[in-house]
C-alpha cells in the first residue's frame, strides 16, 4: 500500500471523526461507532471484464461463494460512525479499505467451458460512503435495519461515485456493545467501476448519552435528570427507601407506608404520625389519632373521667345530680334543693304551701285607712319571706282587698297601695322584684259579708297567690 493510498484512507477517517464532533449530542447514546472487516464481491457483474462479457446469470447468484468471489482483508479494514436522528433514523459515514485479487468471473469462451474467477493483481480499494439507516426495532437485542445512501470508491487510484442500498442487523450484547453485520449493494455511475457488493462485520459501540446526575439513567429517560435516583422510578429518588418516590411521598425523609402516601404510623392506628396528635398511642381517626377509653368522644388526655362516659361540656364526666331529684345539675334551676322534673328541679308550691302563705298574709296589719304596715307584722312577713326563698323560682301575685266601707274609688286606691307596700317590703328584704307583682282589687272580691263587723274584717286582707 503506497503513501498516497494511505493518505486517502486517513482523509476518509478524518471526515468521519469531523462529522462526529460537529453535531450536538442530545439523545441516549446517539453515537455508534463500528470497527471491523469488510469483504468486496464483484460477482455476478461482467462490467469491464475481459472480452466484454455480459452481465452474470442472475443478480446475487453465488452470493455466498466466499472462496471464489470475496476479497477479504484479514485485519481492521472498516470504520463507521453514525448519529441517531429520530424515530429510528440515523445517518452515518463509513471509511473502508481492501485489497482486490478476485474481481468477478470470466465467462467460458466456448460451450461446455466453465466460468473462471477473474484474477487481478492486488488492486487497492478505498471507499467513503454516507448512509441513512432505518432501524426496525430500536433498543431491542436484535435490531435489523435498511439503508440508502451514496459514496465514492477508488480502485487502483481510479474513483467513481456509487448509489448504495444496505441491509443488515445489530445484535446488542449490552446497552452499549454489540455485533453489526451488513451488506451494501453499490451501483457505480461510471463504466470503469463495476457494480459490486461490500459485506461488513464488526464490533459496535454506542456512546454519547448524557447522565447529569450520574445515576446510570440517561437524561432523555430520566424524569429527575438533576437528582440521582432509581431505575424503577425513571431516575427519580426515594430518599427514605420506602419504595415510594419522593415526588409522591408525603414524608420523603421518613420511611412509611404506601397506604399513607409514604408516611410512618408508629402506633399502627392507621393515622400517619404527621396527622396523629397521639403518635405513640393507638387512637381514633375522629379524635386525630388519640384514644378514648370510655367512648364518650373526649380524648383520654382531656377526659377527667377517662373510664366513665360523660359529655365534653363536663370534661368527659357524667353530669351530677347533687340534690338527687332526678334533674341533672346542668338542667336543675335549684341544684341544691330537691324538686320536680316538671319544675326544672325546683320544689313546687303545693296547695298546702299556698294555704300557709295566705294564712300568714291575712294577718298583715296596716294603719287604719293607710298602706303603712304595722310593726307587729314583721314576724309574719319574715315567715312569708322564708317560704318565698324556699321556692326561689316561683312567681307570686300580691293582691290587696278591702271591705265596702267608704267609696269604691277610695277602696281601690287603698288596695293598690297596700299590695305595693307588701311587695316593696318583700323586695327590700331579699326577694327578687321580677318574681312579684302587686294588684289591688278594692271591694270587688269579698270573701265574707260586709254587713257584719267580722265579715268586713275578713274582707280587709292581703293574699299572696302563685302566679299562673
Amino acid at each position: 500500500m503506497n503513501m498516497k493510498n494511505l493518505s486517502r484512507l486517513l482523509f476518509a477517517m478524518l471526515l468521519v471523526l469531523g462529522y462526529s464532533n460537529a453535531n450536538a449530542q442530545d439523545q441516549n447514546n446517539p453515537w455508534q461507532i463500528t470497527i471491523g472487516v469488510n469483504a468486496v464481491d464483484a460477482y455476478p457483474s461482467g462490467d469491464g471484464v475481459v472480452n466484454n462479457a455480459s452481465f452474470g446469470d442472475t443478480f446475487g447468484d453465488e452470493f455466498f461463494n466466499v472462496e471464489d468471489h470475496w476479497n477479504i482483508l484479514p485485519s481492521l479494514s472498516s470504520i463507521s460512525v453514525s448519529k441517531y436522528l429520530s424515530d429510528g433514523f440515523s445517518f452515518g459515514l463509513t471509511g473502508s479499505l481492501n485489497k482486490i485479487s478476485k474481481w468477478g468471473d470470466v465467462p467460458g469462451l466456448a460451450a461446455g467451458v466453465p466460468e473462471q474467477t477473474n484474477e487481478v493483481d492486488d488492486l487497492s480499494y478505498y471507499g467513503v460512503d454516507g448512509t441513512i439507516k432505518y432501524n426496525f426495532r430500536e433498543n431491542k437485542t436484535f435490531d435489523p435495519f435498511v439503508g440508502v445512501g451514496g459514496g465514492y470508491t477508488w480502485i487502483d487510484e481510479i474513483g467513481a461515485g456509487t448509489l448504495n442500498g444496505t441491509l443488515g442487523f445489530n445484535y446488542w450484547f449490552s446497552d452499549n456493545i454489540g455485533l453489526t453485520v451488513q451488506t451494501a449493494y453499490k451501483h457505480a455511475f461510471e463504466d470503469y467501476l463495476q457494480t459490486h457488493f461490500q459485506h461488513t462485520a464488526g464490533v459496535s459501540i454506542k456512546f454519547g448519552g448524557t447522565d447529569t446526575d450520574g445515576d446510570g439513567i440517561y437524561d432523555k429517560d430520566d424524569a429527575c435528570p438533576d437528582v440521582a435516583g432509581l431505575e424503577e422510578f425513571n431516575g427519580c429518588p426515594d430518599t427514605d427507601g420506602d419504595g415510594i418516590e419522593d415526588s409522591k411521598d408525603d414524608c420523603p425523609n421518613e420511611a412509611g407506608l404506601a397506604e399513607l402516601n409514604g408516611c410512618p404510623d408508629t402506633d399502627g392506628d392507621g393515622i400517619a404520625d404527621k396527622d396523629d396528635n397521639c403518635p405513640t398511642v393507638a387512637g381514633l381517626k375522629a379524635l386525630a389519632g388519640c384514644p378514648d377509653a370510655d367512648g364518650d368522644g373526649v380524648t383520654d388526655a382531656d377526659d377527667k373521667c377517662p373510664n366513665t362516659a360523660g359529655p365534653a361540656a363536663n370534661n368527659g364526666c357524667p353530669w351530677p345530680d347533687t340534690d338527687g331529684d332526678g334533674v341533672l345539675d346542668k338542667d336543675d334551676k335549684c341544684p341544691d334543693v330537691k324538686g320536680t322534673v316538671a319544675n326544672n328541679g325546683c320544689p313546687e308550691v303545693t296547695e298546702e304551701v299556698q294555704k300557709t302563705l295566705n294564712e300568714y298574709a291575712k294577718t298583715i296589719l296596716f294603719d287604719t285607712g293607710k298602706s303603712s304596715i304595722k310593726s307587729q307584722s314583721e314576724a309574719v312577713l319574715g315567715d312569708i319571706i322564708g317560704i318565698l326563698k324556699e321556692y326561689s323560682t316561683a312567681k307570686f301575685t300580691i293582691e290587696g282587698h278591702t271591705d265596702s266601707v267608704g267609696s269604691e274609688k277610695l277602696n281601690q286606691r287603698l288596695s293598690d297601695s297596700r299590695a305595693n307596700s307588701v311587695k316593696e317590703y318583700l323586695v327590700t328584704n331579699g326577694i327578687d322584684a321580677f318574681r312579684l307583682s302587686a294588684l289591688g282589687y278594692g271591694e270587688s272580691k269579698p270573701i265574707d259579708s260586709n254587713k257584719t263587723r267580722k265579715g268586713r274584717a275578713n274582707n280587709r286582707r292581703v293574699e299572696i297567690n302563685l302566679a299562673k
